[in-house]
């Protein structure tokens, strides 16, 4: 007569027992997670509440110990830490769109097709192109003025090479910069061929004629960062780090973020000028939940593509020619040693082996004893040998698609010896223990499954080389996935708070359509992304 009593007090006792399940804002479950935590690298469920992780394990432990309305069943589908582009030109992104698209050109003629239906369709005052390569042409040499100088004899016309470091500009805007076969630029070249100024203006010589276009309005400056974000979270990437951006585009960046009208998270490097320098170590670490502004860009050199990558030797292409350094030893030294006197980073674009070693040189001596200062250098592209134990103490930040693109060509430029300390990835991380990988966009394309796909393949996306360029350089997938996520955060001094799944961390993440680590790697560019998120929330 007294079981059901005894029934109900042991089903009591039984519930106020258990352990009340936290809230949590969703739950995803029956994923397949890479962490990237060494420590527990593989889970199947997550719960975010407030836009951090607050728990990570199996289905059945996070079900156990969390309750939400939210619940993303993913069925086995793969989901990896928010993507990190560690280099890149986030801004320049959105600007370009508003100019004409001169990628995949095959030769000058189809260059001036190309400007011609934009400037009908435009009607610009000025007309901007970026994106020509001569060595995609035929005749693999520098274009020349004459044709856009009779398609356009009033219009300025200033046409960028891909990897922006010269500049194809006609007559008209010669005559406005005041260029004339007397001006004399310091750390570039205005192109001559028998003594007349063929219209190719490399590194230094571009400031001139770049001063005098017109500035953005506020609305195109807007439209610019909001279509890159768009962009680039279509692709997954939840952190860009932008190599180069002005205090003025730094401060609308902030205010839009401010306004939850972008999302995305940045990274800014603030190009280096006196004025910048003196702002910026004054007011001290800009930190925000989505902006940071902790490091300068400065470029020590040129472009290989554009020969204006200094060497120690001379281009084997070009006899007697050893590229440029674009800010002086001088100049490159005082920055250094003002920046090593402060909490800033020093970040600093070096391709040519030459620039790589005096840089490299020069950090070494201006920080001296001071640890964990995490200086980069931007590309790392020619390393001599007795320059690689350098990096030890200096952060490589490396792009793979420049690998595959240029590897058309770089031997010729380099050599059959030099081309073996370039590109090389494998002998960076091996130093170091980490590295950065990007993209240098809109250099090259923004999907960051095309850098994944190139660290590992060393191939382009036709599959040349067979069997993968200089391959003992390669990254296996698991460095791969770390130098686009912990390794950048860890960069960025952000790897505490992002870069991994993690609790704690903010639940930034990306769900794919396939699995990156063991899926054939000539399929990984084709991977989908089919849900970005930042701060938990859903932004694609």
């Amino acid at each position: 007569m007294y079981k059901p009593l005894i029934y109900l007090i042991s089903t009591f006792v039984l519930i106020s027992c258990m352990p009340d399940k936290e809230q949590a804002d969703f739950v995803v479950l029956n994923a397949n997670i890479y962490t990237v935590n060494d420590i527990a690298p593989n889970a199947q469920a997550f719960a975010v509440k407030n836009g951090v992780f607050i728990g990570i394990g199996t289905s059945k432990e996070v079900k156990k110990k969390y309750l939400s309305e939210n619940i993303l069943d993913l069925e086995g589908k793969t989901v990896i830490p928010g993507i990190f582009d560690g280099h890149c030109h986030f801004n320049n992104l959105g600007l370009f769109s508003q100019e004409v698209d001169l990628t995949g050109t095959k030769s000058l003629s189809q260059v001036l097709e190309r400007v011609v239906a934009f400037q009908k369709e435009k009607q610009f005052k000025f007309i901007v192109g970026r994106g020509w390569d001569q060595n995609d042409w035929k005749i693999k040499e520098y274009p020349t003025k004459e044709k856009l100088d009779k398609l356009f004899p009033d219009t300025p016309v200033l046409l960028s090479r891909i990897d922006g470091h010269a500049l194809l500009v006609n007559q008209a805007t010669l005559d406005l910069a005041g260029i004339n076969s007397k001006t004399v630029v310091t750390g570039g070249e205005i192109v001559k061929e028998n003594g007349k100024i063929t219209g190719v203006l490399i590194d230094n010589a571009m400031k001139i004629v770049r001063e005098v276009l017109p500035e953005r309005g506020i609305k195109e400056r807007v439209k610019a960062l909001k279509d890159a974000e768009s962009y680039c979270l279509k692709y997954g990437l939840t952190t860009v780090s932008d190599a180069g951006l002005s205090r003025q585009t730094i401060d609308l960046i902030d205010s839009l973020q401010k306004n939850g009208e972008l999302k995305i998270r940045v990274y800014a490097m603030v190009s280096v000028s006196p004025e910048n320098l003196d702002y910026y170590l004054s007011q001290g670490i800009i930190k925000t939940d989505r902006l940071h502004v902790r490091s300068f860009k400065i470029y020590a050199d040129g472009a290989l593509g554009s020969r204006g990558a200094a060497l120690k030797a001379p281009y084997s292409d070009r006899e007697g020619h050893y590229g440029t350094m674009v800010t002086s030893l001088d100049d490159l030294a005082g920055i250094a040693s003002r920046l090593a006197k402060s909490e800033f980073q020093m970040n600093t674009h070096a391709i040519g082996d030459s620039a790589n070693s005096y840089v490299l040189k020069t950090y070494a001596n201006v920080l001296k004893s001071q640890t964990n200062r995490r200086w980069r250098i931007e590309h790392a592209q020619v390393i001599s040998p007795e320059d690689f134990d350098y990096f030890t103490e200096i952060i490589p930040s490396v792009q793979p698609t420049h690998a595959t693109s240029d590897m058309y060509w770089a031997e010729d430029r380099l050599g059959s010896e030099r081309i073996k300390g370039a590109y090389a990835y494998k002998m960076l991380l091996d130093i170091n223990g980490k590295i950065v990988l990007g993209t240098d966009f809109p250099v090259e394309k923004v999907n960051p499954m095309l850098t994944f796909y190139a660290a590992v393949s060393r191939q382009d996306l036709s599959g040349y080389p067979e069997g993968g360029f200089q391959t003992e350089n390669a990254l296996n997938r698991e460095e791969t996935l770390k130098g686009m996520t912990i390794w950048p955060a860890f960069a960025n001094f952000e790897e505490k708070e992002k870069g991994s799944i993690e609790v704690d961390k903010l639940a930034d993440f990306v769900i794919l359509d396939q699995d990156i680590m063991t899926i054939p790697i000539e399929e990984v560019p084709n991977i989908g992304i089919i849900g970005t998120y930042i701060n938990g929330e859903k932004v694609f």
